[in-house]
């Protein structure tokens, strides 16, 4: 199974833990990242998250991120695929997606992978055939976890 999470998503566990959903989804997203780790669930990356974790301007946060995606990521969806990245962007911006958001989406469709995790509930409201977009907790819940 071929995953993708947003940024939203890596950024979980750096979020104020006091709000029970949030410390949730944070336990949804360390679970699926030790899925991960193991070789249950393949992870898919790409220069869209690349880019916008590197604008964090916590270095340790940028950092610890980089290096998960780089030791688990079993496919990167490169630069080089941009146009076709940003056709399938564009369509999924004709829904009300915003176009960073859409770009991680149409990655993730490019790259063939089932789930689409992301702690962002407006994005979350997008629905399409070709992907399941669903939070963290969600995600576990339909694997049965």
């Amino acid at each position: 199974m071929r995953i993708y999470l947003d940024n939203c998503c890596y950024n979980r566990p750096y979020d104020d833990q006091s709000q029970i959903r949030i410390s949730l989804e944070t336990q949804a997203k360390l679970f699926i990242q030790k899925q991960v780790e193991s070789g249950r669930i393949e992870l898919v990356s790409s220069y869209v998250l690349t880019a916008e974790n590197s604008m964090n301007r916590i270095l340790s946060k940028q950092e610890n991120i980089r290096n998960f995606i780089s030791r688990n990521s079993k496919y990167y969806v490169s630069i080089s695929h941009k146009n076709e990245i940003e056709n399938i962007a564009a369509e999924i911006m004709l829904n009300g997606v915003k176009f960073i958001d859409a770009c991680h989406v149409a990655c993730a469709v490019f790259a063939e992978c089932g789930y689409f995790l992301s702690t962002d509930y407006r994005l979350l409201k997008y629905k399409t055939d070709k992907i399941k977009l669903l939070n963290p907790i969600d995600f576990l819940l339909e694997l049965g976890a």
